[in-house]
């Protein structure tokens, strides 16, 4: 069955709003259309891995070979691997010199169960606690063992990233300047903080409605048009 282009492009207008109200409520996420966008706010997170990044900053995460970038710092220790809130590993600098790569726990630790209290420092860098016993004493004191470096990206004024989901967008990656924060380029990390989505929900709640109500005018119209072509028809034969 063929729908017109009207039809189309309604049904587009209410996949993206549905997709901006999505991002509502998301950690970091961020709205397609300026309509229902706000100024960001930060508030208090209780999770050592939770940080908030400097303005106009980005995230840099990884999906397959897919190169995304987010404000949500809500990130996780998984299976050895930094991972943010949708899974994508987090990429970062394990050296200076190095090449970005997602940033993990050495496995050894990971398999014993060395590794804990793992935090995120304002310096981007993400560590964890090591217990080391004394061989002579045989007292055990407590070591932090530095992963690596969270990365960050910043685009030209006006770039605008395509959605990936609701706290996820994509770039021409060759746009980027990449760095750490307090780097000299980039500001330090805000610890324990997370940032709230950049959109209304209210606004996003209004535009959806009027999305739907302008789906349903273009039905309308669309059956009173074919109820006038038949007629027209029937009057033929």
């Amino acid at each position: 069955m063929m729908i017109s282009n009207d039809t189309a492009r309604a049904f587009e207008q209410i996949a993206q709003r549905q997709r901006d109200l999505q991002a509502a409520f998301s950690s970091g996420g961020f709205a397609v259309h300026g309509d229902v966008a706000r100024e960001p706010s930060v508030r208090v997170a209780l999770d050592p891995l939770s940080v908030a990044a400097p303005a106009n900053a980005y995230f840099v995460t990884e999906d397959g070979r897919v190169r995304t970038f987010s404000r949500n710092g809500d990130f996780r220790i998984e299976s050895g691997r930094l991972v943010d809130g949708s899974g994508r590993s987090v990429l970062g600098l394990r050296h200076d010199g190095a090449s970005f790569a997602p940033l993990e726990v050495e496995p050894v630790d990971v398999a014993l169960g060395r590794a804990q209290d793992a935090r995120i420092g304002s310096d981007g860098t993400l560590s964890y606690a090591w217990r080391v016993i004394d061989p002579r004493s045989g007292n055990v004191e407590m070591q932090r063992v530095a992963v690596g470096r969270i990365a960050l990206a910043r685009f030209p004024a006006g770039t605008k990233l395509a959605p990936a989901d609701a706290t996820h967008g994509v770039a021409d990656a060759a746009l980027a300047h990449y760095g750490v924060p307090q780097d000299g380029n980039f500001g330090p990390l805000a610890a324990f903080r997370r940032e709230d989505s950049r959109v209304d929900v209210d606004a996003g709640l209004e535009r959806l409605e009027e999305a739907y109500l302008a789906f349903d005018a273009l039905r309308a119209a669309h059956q009173a048009q074919g109820t006038t072509q038949k007629a027209a028809m029937d009057l033929v034969k």
